[in-house]
């Protein structure tokens, strides 16, 4: 039970991580350009991988059709980060770590729907529509003010959730090797795309980066990408995949604190209202049983 608790102790770290990866990305922003961002993060992430698949034993063998589905999961996660830095640089990052990441599961759950992998029951229409009321909620539909609620960062936040989504699903395509081996391809991959379409490395301004920089770079890398990854695919091993969702729940509200704390920005009620709102809609889409009884396997 010991090994338990601090388990779930690094699971609510991991969660904070990819929370606070909103607020390392606004400061990023007065740095570098979204795709040099990709290449210094995923970069140093995928060295940092390599010991961590050794030690848990892993091939590192690959087929070509999860090769095949790396390529793709490479291409949406270069777009997803594009947009998750622009909409972050023009917007906040409280909302954008709490829309995004609470829209995610929502349309993962709709394009696997319009596939026709899930069958949409009653309850998943009103969670459906939960969720949107949250979101709308998030954005002050209620200002009927088409200049406020269409503004560009809005749309660069859809527009990541829809790219993760799409990433989600790809992913889950390749079941011949570990999800780890294959998020350290999917990163090797993903930076030497953007190396070949879109970094030159030369001109990134490496003499004018200060501790500041370093530092988020190194959390956004580090905590949120190579330790977040591997606690939660590590405990998907071993507690489920069911336990472990509950605790992306964590990850929107760390975004909204981290960015009032270290960003200054004004906590909006309403972001809390419809994050609320559309978290329970993930709840109930997903069957999500929270702070579940587990019953001692005989």
């Amino acid at each position: 039970m010991g090994n338990k608790n601090i388990f779930f102790f690094l699971l609510f770290l991991a969660m904070v991580a990819w929370g606070g990866s909103w607020v390392n990305v606004k400061v990023l922003g007065h740095y570098v350009s979204a795709f040099e961002m990709i290449f210094l993060r995923f970069g140093i992430t995928a060295i940092t991988m390599v010991p961590i698949i050794v030690w848990l034993k892993h091939s590192f063998k690959i087929d070509l059709k999860s090769f095949g589905l790396v390529v793709l999961a490479a291409l949406a996660l270069i777009f997803y980060n594009k947009y998750y830095y622009l909409g972050t640089k023009f917007g906040t990052a409280s909302l954008g770590g709490a829309m995004v990441t609470t829209m995610i599961p929502i349309l993962t759950f709709i394009f696997l729907a319009l596939l026709g992998t899930k069958k949409v029951s009653s309850k998943d229409l009103f969670a459906l529509g939960l969720g949107a009321v949250g979101v709308l909620t998030m954005l002050h539909i209620w200002t009927f003010d088409l200049a406020h609620i269409l503004v560009i960062h809005n749309l660069y936040f859809l527009l990541a959730a829809i790219l993760w989504a799409v990433l989600t699903i790809v992913s889950s395509k390749s079941t011949k090797i570990s999800p780890i081996v294959f998020t350290f391809y999917m990163y090797i991959v993903t930076v030497v795309l953007d190396w070949v379409l879109f970094v030159d490395v030369s001109t990134i301004p490496f003499g004018s980066f200060d501790g500041i920089f370093w530092l988020n770079t190194l959390l956004i890398s580090l905590a949120a990408s190579t330790f977040a990854n591997t606690i939660f695919f590590l405990g998907i091993e071993k507690l489920g995949a069911a336990e472990v969702s509950s605790f992306v729940f964590l990850v929107p509200f760390s975004a909204i604190i981290l960015s009032a704390v270290f960003l200054g920005e004004k906590v909006d009620l309403f972001i809390i209202i419809g994050t609320v709102l559309t978290l329970y809609a993930v709840k109930l889409l997903n069957n999500i049983t929270i702070l579940k009884r587990r019953r001692k396997s005989v």
